[in-house]
């Protein structure tokens, strides 16, 4: 019988962009075996109703689960957002999501609880970012943009330049009039254009990646239940649910030159 501690920890998200909660996870916790799944046959979560959103993310974590998995991170906003506490419901796997990290992130590194949220026009439209701050902060002002555009200019490797920083100027530019102080990269794409964003909101507004705070939310719940591999060097298996091609290339963006081998796989 294998020991909790060495079973791997289960990574999924609708296709590429969770590998930035991955690769923020491969570095916190080095030892840690990662398998994760990009259902990439279904991509984006965020133009679906509730219902398949909900099917989806309990056939990718079942997936996982069978890979003998201790722990379950939903690296997929829109999924964290619809499904988490339906998989809470059914599964008794630790799960964790990147909302929750990040709420509490935001609301730790901002003075004046006036709080920006990018993020996909599912995520924005959900509120589950904007209701968690005001249920753990009755006070906090929240100011939601939906910035669509970024996650397929992300998936073409165009992350910085003048056209990129014309779309953050457009999309950003009622949050910086709000003048907020801490804004969260609510999409596991975003860290992506970190620096750019960064230029564009100015050195005092902090940026929340949601990809760094998943992976302590991760250290943590290793730690309390005494799961965490502590010895050797970790691997990373990928899966995807459509032809691995466009995973390969883009990938080591995402997660650098480390990435593994990709696998298809077919969900049910």
């Amino acid at each position: 019988m294998i020991h909790t501690s060495n079973r791997p920890i289960g990574v999924f998200d609708s296709g590429i962009g969770g590998l930035t909660v991955a690769a923020a996870m491969h570095a916190r916790t080095p030892s840690e075996d990662i398998i994760y799944l990009g259902d990439t046959a279904r991509v984006p979560y965020g133009t679906k109703s509730t219902h398949a959103v909900n099917r989806y993310a309990l056939e990718c974590a079942l997936f996982l689960l069978n890979q003998g998995v201790k722990l379950i991170v939903v690296a997929c906003n829109t999924a964290s957002s619809i499904a988490l506490t339906r998989l809470r419901e059914i599964l008794s796997v630790p799960l964790i999501g990147v909302v929750e990290p990040g709420v509490k992130a935001a609301l730790s590194s901002s003075a004046h609880k006036r709080i920006g949220v990018i993020g996909t026009p599912s995520t924005i439209n959900s509120g589950a970012y904007q209701s968690r701050l005001r249920e753990l902060a009755p006070e906090v002002e929240v100011y939601g943009k939906a910035c669509p555009l970024l996650v397929p200019m992300a998936e073409e490797g165009r992350l910085k330049g003048e056209i990129v920083d014309m779309v953050l100027e457009d999309y950003l530019g009622s949050l910086k009039r709000r003048k907020v102080d801490s804004l969260i990269l609510g999409c596991t794409h975003y860290p992506l254009f970190k620096p750019s964003i960064a230029g564009v909101m100015g050195d005092d507004v902090h940026l929340v990646d949601s990809a760094q705070t998943t992976a302590e939310s991760v250290e943590e719940v290793l730690l309390r239940e005494g799961m965490l591999r502590t010895h050797g060097t970790g691997t990373v298996k990928c899966y995807v649910t459509d032809v691995p091609r466009q995973f390969n290339k883009l990938g080591r963006l995402f997660f650098g030159d480390s990435l593994g081998k990709v696998s298809r796989v077919t969900l049910s």
